[in-house]
This record gives C-alpha cells, sequence and structure tokens, in this order.
C-alpha cells in the first residue's frame, strides 16, 4: 500500500478516535443541553451519529493535514527560509509613461 494512502487511513483513524471522545464529551458533560436533548428526544440517536460523522471529518482533515506538512521538513533546521542575494544591482530605466491627451 502507498505510503500517502496508509497515512490517510490511519489519519481516518485517529479522527475517528478524537471524534468519539469529542462526542462523548459533549454529551456527558451536557454542553449546551446537549446530553438531555440525546436523552429525551426519540431521534437523539441520529443526532449523536451525525455527531460523531461529521466530527470525524473535521478531526482526520486536521489530522491528515498536520501530518502532511510535517512530511516535508528537512533535518538540517533551515525551516525553508530563501537564500538573499549576496549583492543587489540597481537598475537604472527611464519611465515612460502615455502623454496625456489635449482637448
Amino acid at each position: 500500500m502507498p505510503r500517502l494512502i496508509r497515512l490517510y487511513i490511519t489519519s481516518i483513524g485517529v479522527g475517528f478516535v478524537l471524534a468519539c471522545i469529542f462526542t462523548v464529551l459533549l454529551v456527558f458533560l451536557d454542553v449546551a443541553h446537549l446530553g438531555h436533548l440525546v436523552r429525551s428526544t426519540k431521534g437523539g440517536i441520529i443526532a449523536v451519529v451525525m455527531l460523531v460523522w461529521f466530527h470525524t471529518i473535521l478531526f482526520s482533515g486536521v489530522q491528515f493535514g498536520y501530518r502532511v506538512m510535517r512530511l516535508g521538513r528537512d533535518s538540517d533546521g533551515k525551516g525553508g527560509r530563501r537564500q538573499l542575494a549576496r549583492h543587489l544591482i540597481p537598475s537604472l530605466r527611464p519611465a515612460s509613461a502615455p502623454l496625456p491627451r489635449q482637448h
């Protein structure tokens, strides 16, 4: 399996675990009375499934982006800064502008 695909699948797994933890905390800590709403409503389990689903998308996307950004780091520690030119040579050119029209 290619390395990037494996990275993506593991990011989805990590995102799912984080989403489950986050949703459980939201429901059991009763943030914005979400726990009460889930327990007292007929379709409360649908809300929990949707919360887990969309938080999985969110957290796995962030996890994948973070890990992809870390792939490009070099071990030399330069951080990708540009090297400035040693000697800047000025270039003189005449300015040309269209002449204003006379009416």
